[in-house]
């Protein structure tokens, strides 16, 4: 044969099957093009040299990792798909004399022409939309705008690499399934799932016990950082629970009804019933998908959004005040220096300290069991493996500075204490420091005194209000025995307000490090202007990494859609013809497929939804670590996104099922 007949025929057969093609290659397209523009940010020497700009990268980094995988598993089912479709049109070149070796060069050029549209113009595409990614990506974390343009080489060679091991991969799946089917298979190849379907009644419990269990971790978990933990095994159990139940749960499920005869022998039921039987096969692997990239979807939008207008809440519980001293002395003397140092460098900018946040304290960690903190691990005994979930670190305030500082007049006994839990509720009565002592709990308290390094902190934490500066001094003695070289310093907590606006407070900052730095240098100092680059680059990184991979998966649910109304299109066609034969009217059949299809379709969508209200628990658990703690927020945004997502999901629905009526029709 002649060398331009193979890639004559292949172009051919691409604009024949174009109603599959085209969808495949703006896939393919639109992946090239994600890919790029996220590995070029993460690569973009511009954003490195930023403040903030490193810390971005790593999560744009993580986000390039997740988009490759991603675009290997969804391309890869869009093209199965697009080879289910082809069998009988590759079975009948067969039938009528083409070897199969001819075949795998048609599908080999076929496979070329796509690889290259894909790749060249989606380097194009991303070449030319990545300035605005950037520019957009900017204005989210706040940094200057800069209107020079790049070129990454590097993200070049690596989407080029990346997208030919998967197309190449393609290729030889495609050829694998040529060779080793008979014609006869490739023929019939469309019509594979037929057949009713088996009820896998120990699959079905395997699934119901899955999404229960993950749910239950979801419902259950106490503790932040095991939500931490626990999250991806729950995320786990649910995606196998959907699968599970989508796949054998809901043919049990159809079965039982038309076991009930009732309810099955009546016109509209007895169809229904028996239609989605036999099409939820090989629809409910595809429906599961929609349902897992819908909770996905909802998830990382509803929680990064979260973040992202939490931001100024985030800053304040990490900052409790524009400016914090933290000493590592609270002698009367050194704590005097500090304060007079410092008010002199906010003399010399004509500015004072208001909202004054100061007091002294002692911390260190230690392990919780049933009310009393161990410091060492091996008392606690055997049988216990996992204690990450158990530290806590305990903050011992005295009652002077607390009663001072939140306008009170509590009084306590000696042996009594106040305790306040940041993340978990305390419920013991009593409060046991391993071989010191135990202290009754008077009461446990509400609004705690202002500490950012227990937000930032992972572990749960306590503040303890004790009787008076000797208790602490005692506990101070009692842990440096035990921890030695490990053991942590009394210190001194001194934060204040400025009316200033940012530039000046961070010229302010550097005065007072200036200040400090050699007479004082036991004292730490912070500014929440100065970290606020740093905030808005971690925050607004993951709000952008969230929406940008949010439209990935909305992008890849709409095609698992179009494509599902593709296939049901096909398939019901004929069924549309047999229930006319057999007496129904046209307006009768279409009424009982449209109510099989808008059943099937928003199926996903309950499920996604129900999935997200199980998650809510963890995720907000999740967002703690992260120190939002504005519940109401995320409440509000979680709803938002899915009423928004839901009627983008029944637009899509209107266009998608316009194609399927088509297909019926013809």
């Amino acid at each position: 044969m002649h060398k331009i007949f193979y890639p004559r025929l292949a172009v051919e057969n691409i604009k024949k099957n174009k109603r599959t093609y085209v969808p495949y290659i703006l896939t393919g397209i639109g992946m090239v093009m994600m890919f790029y523009m996220i590995a070029g940010l993460s690569y973009s020497r511009k954003l490195a040299s930023m403040a903030g700009g490193p810390q971005m990268q790593q999560i744009l980094f993580l986000g390039m990792i997740v988009i490759g995988v991603f675009s290997a598993i969804f391309l890869f089912y869009t093209n199965s798909f697009l080879m289910k479709r082809r069998k009988k049109e590759l079975g009948l070149y067969n039938i009528l004399g083409m070897e199969k070796k001819h075949i795998g060069r048609i599908i080999f050029y076929e496979t070329i022409i796509v690889y290259g549209l894909s790749v060249i113009l989606g380097l194009i595409l991303g070449a030319v939309f990545s300035k605005a990614l950037e520019l957009l990506l900017f204005r989210i974390v706040h940094f200057q705008v800069s209107y020079s343009y790049e070129i990454i080489p590097k993200a070049i060679v690596i989407t080029a690499v990346l997208f030919s091991g998967i197309y190449f991969l393609f290729l030889l799946n495609s050829l694998r399934q040529i060779i080793v089917s008979k014609p006869i298979e490739l023929l019939k190849g469309g019509q594979v799932g037929e057949r009713e379907p088996k009820t896998k009644w120990i699959l079905t419990l395997i699934g119901f016990v899955a999404l229960a269990y993950g749910y239950y971790i979801s419902i259950t978990i106490k503790e932040p950082l095991q939500a931490l933990i626990m999250f991806f095994v729950a995320v786990i159990l649910v995606i196998i629970g959907t699968y599970l139940l989508f796949m054998t749960g809901s043919i049990v499920v159809l079965k039982l009804l038309r076991r009930n005869k009732k309810y099955y022998y009546k016109t509209n039921h007895f169809i229904s019933v028996s239609g989605m039987l036999y099409r939820m096969k090989q629809n409910s692997a595809g429906l599961a998908n929609i349902c897992i990239l819908s909770t996905a979807v909802l998830v990382m939008i509803s929680s990064t959004i979260s973040l992202y207008i939490g931001i100024e809440d985030v800053m304040r519980t990490r900052y409790p005040r524009n400016m914090v001293i933290t000493s590592n002395d609270y002698s009367e003397e050194y704590i005097q220096g500090v304060e007079k140092a410092v008010n002199g460098v906010l003399d010399s900018f004509d500015e004072e300290a208001i909202d004054l946040l100061n007091y002294r304290s002692l911390s260190f960690s230690g392990i919780e069991k049933e009310g009393k903190i161990y410091l060492d691990r091996t008392a606690l005994g055997e049988g216990i493996e996992n204690v990450t979930t158990m530290i806590r670190t305990i903050y011992f305030i005295p009652l002077e500075d607390y009663n001072r500082l939140m306008g009170e007049d509590k009084s306590l006994e000696d042996g009594e204490i106040l305790i306040h839990s940041n993340r978990t509720e305390y419920k013991e009565d009593t409060l046991t420091i391993e071989k010191y002592g135990t202290f009754k709990v008077k009461e446990v308290i509400k609004d705690s005194l202002g500490n950012g390094v227990t937000a930032m902190n992972m572990v749960s934490s306590y503040q303890v209000v004790v009787k008076e500066m000797e208790v602490i001094e005692e506990l101070d003695s009692h842990q440096k025995e035990l921890y030695g070289e490990f053991s942590s310093n009394p210190s001194y907590y001194y934060g204040f307000d400025l009316k200033a606006d940012s530039e000046k407070q961070l010229d302010i900052y550097d005065a007072i490090k200036e200040e400090l730095r050699f007479d004082f240098a036991d004292s730490f100092v912070e500014a929440s202007a100065y970290e606020k680059d740093s905030f808005y680059a971690v925050y607004g990184g993951l709000f952008f990494l969230g929406i940008f991979l949010g439209t990935i998966f909305i992008l890849a649910t709409v095609l698992i859609i179009y494509y599902k109304q593709v296939t049901e299109g096909y398939e019901d066609k004929d069924r549309f013809l047999i229930l006319q034969k057999v007496g129904m009217t046209n307006d009768e059949v279409k009424k009982t497929i449209s109510s099989q299809v808008l059943t099937v379709f928003f199926l996903p969508l309950i499920t996604a939804g129900i999935h997200m209200v199980f998650a809510f628990p963890v995720v907000y658990k999740l967002l703690n670590l992260f120190n939002l703690n504005n519940l109401k927020l995320y409440i509000l945004c979680t709803l938002v996104t899915f009423l928004v997502f839901s009627i983008f999901y029944g637009v899509v629905y209107v266009l998608t099922s316009r194609t399927y009526y088509r297909i019926v029709r013809e």
